[in-house]
């Protein structure tokens, strides 16, 4: 399947960082979070990639284009004048396609914008600003099984705030919010029909909202439960999570070597 990363944001939530890139170009462990997510789907065998970028959408054209040989042993002969021979590498067998889906564009039109580029099979769609541990071979499994047209990964996220039990306006207790008092949400890791896009009506189309919906209301929408890790990268907090997990080698995520 290919892979569509919506990458096209503002990142507002994170603007210590995103004021100079975008927001999946943050690094995690030196690396930016868009090439974790990735490497991530390649290790499942997932090579081709579509990036949905807009805000500074060069900054990630210019790092895929420097790429190879920033990742590879090189000679630069400025004697002889000659090319710069590389020696060894170590690049990703990957095919990625980064396409402009504009600045002020929402969600579904990044999707909608990309459509040429996507093919007649069902693809890969995630955020790029969030991993997890999801098995997506029984996701891609579970999706061709029920044969809908929409796949969503369910997660129930972890709450940074405790929970008050409130009986007629008393605290009868303060707790650490358990999984039985969160909801499920889209946690991304999508798995879609191409026919996805023809709910999408242009440019202002939040994704999130319309397309889902009336996918939901015709019975074409359905819940992969993931009960495993799961982590946006919304803040400073949550990058500096994620960096930890990441420098104590134990980042869930990382199903990959070297």
């Amino acid at each position: 399947m290919k892979v569509v990363i919506l990458a096209g944001g503002f990142g507002t939530r994170i603007s210590e960082e995103s004021h100079l890139r975008p927001k999946p170009m943050i690094e995690i462990g030196g690396m930016p979070i868009l090439w974790h997510i990735m490497k991530y789907y390649a290790s499942f065998g997932h090579h081709d990639f579509v990036i949905c970028a807009g805000y500074r959408q060069s900054v990630i054209k210019d790092w895929f284009s420097d790429y190879y040989i920033n990742h590879s042993d090189a000679t630069f002969d400025f004697v002889t004048k000659e090319k710069v021979t590389v020696h060894s590498t170590c690049s990703e067998p990957w095919r990625v396609t980064v396409v402009d889906t504009g600045l002020e564009t929402m969600t579904g039109g990044r999707i909608k914008r990309v459509r040429r580029y996507i093919g007649d099979e069902p693809f890969f769609l995630t955020y790029g600003d969030g991993v997890a541990d999801v098995d997506l071979a029984a996701e891609a499994a579970f999706h061709l099984a029920h044969g809908k047209l929409a796949t969503v990964m369910a997660v129930k996220p972890d709450s940074r705030f405790g929970v008050l039990d409130i009986r007629e306006d008393r605290v009868c207790a303060f707790r650490e919010k358990s999984e039985v008092d969160a909801g499920w949400i889209n946690g991304g890791f999508m798995i879609l029909s191409p026919r996805v896009i023809d709910y999408i009506d242009g440019d202002a189309t939040v994704f999130e909202r319309a397309p889902l919906e009336r996918l939901c209301a015709e019975g074409e929408l359905m819940a992969f439960r993931h009960h495993g890790f799961w982590q946006c990268m919304d803040t400073m907090r949550d990058k500096e999570h994620l960096e930890k997990l990441w420098a104590a080698d134990k980042a869930p995520w990382r199903r990959w070597e070297g």
